[in-house]
């Protein structure tokens, strides 16, 4: 088997590279502290509406999902679409670098993620159009490996060098936080250059000269159909289901939840910086590790680490809320829960898409991470939403983070009954 990557597969990892910096810096870090921050000080819940916000993302990105599947397994239709969505995705952070009421910079973040979400899945389908089966744990694990060293950190080390520093030179925390959106757009930009010029579309069908929604709507209901009655597939994607929205929710929240606790800009940048760096080591590993043993076994290994890390989080807060420890200790115990984010986050996501895709026909791979991406999307709905309900009842992030347990553990459950249906093809 060759080892060298071969000028795609370089490619499409290169998009990881690329779009990294919107998941790190919109979703995960800098822009979320700067809204919870914002919205606060004019008298609502920060992070309860940024919960909102991403229920209002997923809707979205899972209705839209499967249709835009079908749609890109017509040949011409998978690079215009990518093209047109990162177009519209980098429009929107340059006009939301420049908002400041609190209500106009949700909806920037929603749009901007939006469109961001679905060149991912048009990316996500490009997997079996670079590579073979064989080789997809590794393309897919460098893909996450490579997202975390370059576009998650590099970008992440300029923003957070601006707030802390950029007093010095007349830049404010503000003005930082709108270069930060500004570098995320640029970034996005360049760096998707790669798979649009060397990446293209090879297992696709032809396009009916007429009636092409009419086929897509098609396509779609007839891959559904399929997807319920190949056992395998259809309980994988349903355990990524709930898996995969614990994995989303702590990734969207963490920011948010720390702010929420005062815990300190600082202190919890430094912490989400150092879960960049230990991500990329361990995302390799993930693909390695998937190559010895059964890929099913490596992803049961990572739901089980996120489960520590829900507890751990909600001891955390519960410990600052009924004065157990101060604020010093809580952030030690922050720095341990990046750590340990950091060792199953790019892991766990690079493995489930490559074994999704293992699991497909390569010339309806479009159509299959169409639902692959909506049961995804979907289940990013449930712990933000569970997160954003249990704040409004009780006022205490502690059990609004205790609740994402739930959704791990379903995910464990149906996963471990569904593994003898899936059949992994080498």
């Amino acid at each position: 088997m060759k080892n060298r990557f071969s000028k795609e597969e370089r490619s499409w990892i290169m998009y990881d590279w690329a779009d990294s910096v919107v998941a790190t810096i919109m979703m995960a870090a800098i822009f979320p502290i700067f809204f919870v921050g914002m919205a606060n000080d004019a008298g609502v819940y920060g992070s309860m509406w940024l919960a909102r916000g991403m229920v209002v993302t997923q809707i979205v990105l899972g209705i839209s999902a499967p249709i835009l599947g079908a749609i890109i397994d017509f040949k011409k239709f998978k690079k215009r679409l990518f093209v047109i969505f990162l177009i519209l995705g980098l429009i929107t952070l340059f006009v939301l670098a420049f908002q400041s009421a609190w209500q106009l910079l949700l909806i920037g973040y929603v749009l901007s993620t939006i469109f961001w979400g679905l060149t991912v899945i048009i990316y996500d389908a490009y997997l079996p159009d670079v590579t073979t089966k064989d080789r997809m744990d590794k393309v897919s694990s460098w893909g996450y490996g490579i997202g975390y060293i370059g576009g998650s950190t590099i970008p992440f080390v300029i923003s957070i060098a601006l707030m802390m520093f950029g007093h010095h030179i007349g830049i404010d925390t503000i003005m930082a936080v709108r270069i930060s959106i500004l570098l995320t757009a640029v970034w996005w930009g360049v760096f998707s250059i790669p798979i649009i010029r060397d990446v293209h579309h090879k297992h696709g069908v032809t396009a009916p000269e007429k009636g092409v929604v009419t086929k897509t709507v098609k396509n779609a209901i007839a891959t559904g159909k399929k997807i319920v009655k190949d056992k395998g597939v259809f309980l994988f994607i349903i355990a990524y289901f709930f898996y995969i929205d614990g994995v989303g929710s702590i990734i969207r929240l963490a920011a948010a939840y720390g702010a929420e606790l005062d815990l300190g800009d600082t202190g919890m940048i430094g912490a989400l910086l150092f879960m960049q760096l230990v991500a990329f080591p361990f995302s390799i590993l993930f693909g390695k590790l998937s190559k010895k043993y059964n890929p099913l076994n490596t992803i049961t290994v990572a739901i089980c680490i996120y489960l520590v890390i829900c507890v751990v989080g909600f001891v955390m807060g519960f410990g600052l809320e009924e004065n157990w420890f101060d604020t010093n200790f809580a952030i030690i115990l922050f720095w341990v829960l990046a750590f340990l984010v950091g060792t199953v986050q790019g892991g766990i996501q690079a493995i489930s898409r490559s074994t999704f895709g293992r699991l497909v026909p390569p010339e309806n791979s479009g159509e299959y991470f169409g639902f692959f991406e909506i049961f995804g999307r979907f289940s990013a709905i449930i712990g933000p939403g569970f997160y954003a309900l249990i704040f409004w009842l009780t006022g205490r992030a502690s059990l609004s983070i205790l609740s994402i347990v739930a959704v791990f553990i379903v995910g464990l459950v149906v996963l471990s009954v569904g593994r003898k249906h899936m059949k992994i093809v080498e």
